[in-house]
């Protein structure tokens, strides 16, 4: 009995003396993913690490930072951390490091060749929609124009329809998440979009105080709908969807889009929100700069286009590129979308989008302003900012490595997370690449 004590003793003290190995982080160099034929497979524990981190809720860049990710969403940003034990780590090697890009009024989704009827849903001619239109149903994860939005760093967008059967209205946005998959609506009913404009008047007759006078009217019947005292279905000009619609900015607090240019239009909505109980966001806004102490004053963001200079129409005979400026300097938030006359709302939403606001700081705006209008603006704007927008702990963990300055053309994504997750960059424009580069043409390994 002794000796089989001494003998199991004896293994015990050897078992003590042997050291038990720590789990190593796997070390991956950024330059080298993203470029696979497939997602990469969900990591429970992502750091990715020696990033210069714009996390957006700060104005100065964070050096040698470490974000740790779990579960798709950022757990922690600190400068020089340790990766967890047992973590995948990404060297970023002092690449910057963002939130993925959110374009604040595209058509993603809903447009895919403007020549083809069967690929435009963002609009209608004619019905009995006008409010009501709700393109969402239509929206196609398939699009060509999803997955090159987000190859290029764009993981959320909203999506805005631009005509619908009954002015001045076009009808409900929503917000995307672009995320690889069948789903990507994230938030319907975003906003409800109205237009009024020199070049929409027809719709309402021929003259626009037309058609603001049908969107009081609009809002007033809405406002009866839910008194003591509601108008019947004979007395009302809304029929009884698009007076769901419109009541959706007075009661669920859904903020009511409006594309505007002209001064007078301007002032013409800050009167609006000041008459009704409706939060008013510009989209537009070419002459802001005009107004931007009072569109301050009364808190509307303004969705602008940086390419906006030349104008397009005599609504925008005011329009300059130090519009964003003004407006940040007046203390307007601020949003970029860019149009190109609606090229841009689908093709090439991420580089275009970049590159607009690297026109704004050129013409002004400071840098991070910039990266804010790209991120974390428009992410408060449309009511997803709780989740998304800023590089902080408890975010979805949608970022981006970039293998140089993101407001640069040139530049470009070396890596792209949507939701954690590790996103190919290959696209069907780099696969026909691939496939008519001629056989002398080196290959390299990025797309």
């Amino acid at each position: 009995m002794r000796a089989a004590l001494l003998l199991a003793l004896s293994v015990l003290l050897a078992a003590a003396c042997v050291d038990t190995p720590a789990v190593e982080p796997q070390v991956v160099d950024a330059a080298s993913t993203g470029t696979a034929d497939h997602v990469a497979a969900p990591q429970r524990t992502l750091a990715i690490v020696h990033a210069r981190a714009y996390t957006m809720a700060a104005d100065a860049v964070l050096e040698d930072a470490t974000i740790v990710v779990s579960e798709g969403r950022i757990v922690t940003v600190a400068r020089g951390a340790a990766p967890p034990a047992g973590s995948t780590v990404v060297d970023a090697g002092g690449r910057i490091v963002t939130p993925a890009l959110m374009n604040a009024a595209t058509q993603l989704g809903l447009l895919e060749v403007a020549g083809d009827a069967d690929t435009t849903d963002q609009s209608v001619d004619s019905g009995p929609l006008g409010a009501a239109f709700d393109p969402q149903y239509a929206l196609d994860p398939n699009s060509l124009a999803v997955q090159k939005a987000r190859v290029d760093g764009v993981s959320r967008a909203l999506v805005v329809p631009t005509r619908s059967g009954a002015g001045p209205f076009s009808g409900l946005a929503s917000v995307l998440h672009l995320r690889v998959g069948a789903e990507l609506l994230e938030k319907p009913h975003a906003a409800l979009v109205a237009v009024v404009s020199g070049a929409s008047a027809a719709g309402a007759g021929g003259s626009r105080s037309a058609q603001w006078q049908l969107l009081r009217n609009a809002l007033d019947e809405a406002t009866r709908a839910g008194s003591k005292s509601p108008l019947a279905e004979d007395e009302r000009l809304l029929n009884r969807l698009d007076l769901a619609a419109v009541r959706h900015v007075l009661d669920a607090g859904v903020p009511l889009l409006l594309a505007v240019n002209r001064e007078s239009d301007l002032r013409q909505a800050i009167r609006l929100q000041q008459d009704f109980p409706v939060h008013v966001v510009v989209l537009g806004g070419a002459e802001a700069w005009r107004v931007a102490p009072e569109l301050a004053g009364a808190k509307i963001p303004v969705v602008l286009d940086p390419y906006a200079d030349l104008p397009m129409s005599y609504d925008e005979i005011g329009a300059r590129r130090d519009n964003a400026a003004r407006l940040v300097s007046a203390g307007v938030t601020i949003a970029f979308t860019v149009s190109a006359q609606g090229i841009y709302h689908t093709y090439q939403a991420g580089p275009a989008l970049r590159e607009g606001a690297g026109i704004a700081v050129a013409n002004g705006l400071p840098y991070i302003e910039a990266l804010r209008a790209l991120t974390a603006n428009p992410a408060r704007i449309w009511g997803v900012d709780a989740r998304y927008g800023t590089l902080e702990s408890g975010r979805d963990a949608d970022l981006v490595i970039w293998d140089g300055d993101p407001l640069e053309p040139s530049s470009a994504p070396v890596q792209v997370f949507v939701g954690g997750e590790s996103i190919s960059l290959r696209t069907r424009q780099t696969e026909l690449r691939d496939r008519y580069r001629p056989a002398s043409a080196p290959r390299s390994g990025s797309p």
